[in-house]
Formats: structure tokens, C-alpha cells, sequence
């Protein structure tokens, strides 16, 4: 009878110990934090270098695209309201296409990672929402 437990026992921990390798394995990887651009600011050197998923809005007048290539450089900022403090603003680089909705105010989540110049976004990791096109219509 003890014999079966010992069995069932090592067999329970090779099962624990695969599933665990397994997850560590797979997430190792492909962590990503989603951080707001104050947070991020505030603490640049912990974030450095790191996977991150970063969220704010496009600062109005900031986009700026070199002739004949697809090279966007602009900044993003935690506070999108007009007529109150900015917040902090981060230069962002990306290279691609960008989305349609992409435009100054423009709601964006970046993917990507923070270097001391700014952060670099992936390819294919701009996502803008135009706020405008999802707000309720006066006198609605």
C-alpha cells in the first residue's frame, strides 16, 4: 500500500514540476506591463529596457514623418484634456504604417520597450482610438 502512494506521490511532483518549467517557459517571455506615461516617467530607469505595453494620447502638433520613408517620430502624453497640466511627455520612434485613427489627441496603447532616448515601438505596435468618433452626439 505505501508502495502506491510513493508512486502516486512522485508522479503528482514530475506533473507539478513539468506544468511549472512549462509556464515559466512561456511566460518568461512574453511578459509585457501596461503602464501609463507618468508611471513610466516617474520610475524611467526601473522600466528601461523592459517589454511594455504603453497608454496615453498623442500630444496635438508633435507627429512629425520623414519625407519618403516610414520613419514617425512624436510624443505622448498622460493627460489629454485641454486648458490643464500636460503631464509628463514621452518621445516615442516608431517605423510602420500607422492606424487611420492615429492624429494628435488620438488615444494610443504602444508596444514596445523604453530606452534613455525615448521608447521604441515594435512593428505593428501603435493602436489608436480617435476619442471623438466614440463619443455620444450632443443632445443625444
Amino acid at each position: 500500500m505505501a508502495h502506491r502512494y510513493i508512486r502516486i506521490g512522485v508522479t503528482a511532483l514530475v506533473l507539478a514540476s513539468a506544468f511549472g518549467f512549462l509556464m515559466w517557459t512561456t511566460l518568461r517571455n512574453g511578459t509585457e506591463y501596461f503602464k501609463h506615461v507618468d508611471e513610466v516617467v516617474a520610475d524611467r530607469q526601473a522600466w528601461e529596457g523592459k517589454a511594455l505595453q504603453l497608454h496615453g494620447y498623442v500630444v496635438p502638433g508633435s507627429i512629425m514623418q520623414r519625407p519618403n520613408t516610414l520613419d514617425i517620430r512624436f510624443q505622448i502624453q498622460n493627460n489629454p484634456i485641454r486648458g490643464s497640466e500636460p503631464g509628463h511627455v514621452m518621445n516615442v520612434t516608431y517605423s510602420g504604417i500607422v492606424p487611420d485613427t492615429f492624429k494628435g489627441e488620438a488615444e494610443v496603447v504602444l508596444h514596445g520597450k523604453l530606452a534613455s532616448d525615448g521608447f521604441h515601438t515594435d512593428p505593428n505596435g501603435v493602436v489608436a482610438k480617435c476619442p471623438s468618433k466614440y463619443e455620444a452626439a450632443a443632445g443625444s
